[in-house]
């Protein structure tokens, strides 16, 4: 973020009296995301806003493909994190982009749930002690 854009975005923070209609209202009770999850959303959002752009796909059709309001799409495309993931799925299939959120986190390739199940495997397998049971006496 350059210094000009960092005095718009405190002087506007400061100017902008909250309202109650506000979807980026504060509650104290809301757990509060760490940080580098923010920042993915943001840049998801702006990927979406680029590549929907790029396609030459107005606002306004894109969300009427996602089946959703332009006021949701503006939400997704600043990375808010309340946009429901079938939103986000739907904004995929609509730009041709849908297996790259079905290989998000592709089990096949899963480095750490790999390494970790291999540590659970035991180092010898044994037959189990059967008992017959033909009735015979």
């Amino acid at each position: 973020m350059s210094r000009q854009d960092s005095r718009v975005l405190t002087a506007h923070m400061e100017t902008k009296k909250p309202s109650k209609s506000s979807y980026k209202s504060v509650n104290p009770a809301a757990p509060v995301l760490p940080t580098p999850v923010v920042r993915a959303l943001v840049k998801l959002g702006r990927d979406l806003s680029l590549a929907r752009r790029r396609r030459r796909l107005t606002q306004a059709s894109m969300a009427e493909r996602i089946q959703t309001s332009v006021a949701t799409l503006r939400r997704l495309e600043n990375g808010d994190p309340r946009i429901p993931i079938g939103v986000i799925a739907q904004a995929f299939f609509v730009l041709g982009e849908l297996n790259k959120v079905s290989e998000l986190l592709d089990t096949a390739n899963d480095e750490i749930g790999l390494s970790l199940m291999n540590e659970q495997v035991p180092k010898r397998v044994r037959m189990k002690n059967r008992t017959s049971v033909s009735g015979a006496l």
